[in-house]
């Protein structure tokens, strides 16, 4: 496992009180999806979950936390969010909006605050993984305690 320096992210979650752990993986080859992440950490892709970042129909700005074997479900992310529509993002716009760059993308501290959404799914788990924030290390947590942390909902997203 690789030394990371400590991500905004947990600094954020340290300073909140909320019980995390971290584990890092090898990006050298380029393969950071979410999938790839999963076996290189040699987890369930079940507990794995990937930060989308979309834009609604009225240019309002939410974020979407899902597994990484699935695929976001923009009628029900529109429904979640109250929205007529929704769609992901352009990934030209992703760094300016967030601070953050693909495949490093944490729903724990971005440049503003989003409307975040979990998916449902993440309840059957003890814990979830999401990115800390830099490509290469990915945050363990409790999802109640990443619902805590950026006043998430949990929602049926996929």
């Amino acid at each position: 496992m690789k030394k990371i320096s400590k991500t905004n992210a947990m600094r954020i979650l340290e300073s909140m009180d909320i019980e995390f752990d971290y584990m890092t993986y090898e990006s050298e080859d380029g393969k950071i999806d979410g999938v790839s992440v999963a076996h290189k950490t040699g987890q369930d892709p079940e507990t794995v979950f990937k930060t989308l970042v979309s834009i609604g129909h009225s240019s309002e700005i939410y974020v979407f936390c899902i597994p990484v074997e699935y695929e976001l479900d923009l009628k029900k992310a529109a429904k979640a969010s109250s929205e007529k529509n929704i769609e992901l993002l352009p990934l030209k716009d992703l760094t300016k909006n967030t601070g953050y760059v693909r495949g490093g993308c944490s729903p724990i501290g971005m440049k503003k605050h989003y409307k975040t959404f979990i998916d449902e799914s993440a309840m059957l788990n003890e814990k979830i993984l999401v990115s800390a924030g830099c490509i290469g290390a990915q945050l363990i947590l409790k999802p109640d305690d990443l619902i805590k942390a950026v006043d998430a909902s949990y929602a049926d997203l996929v």
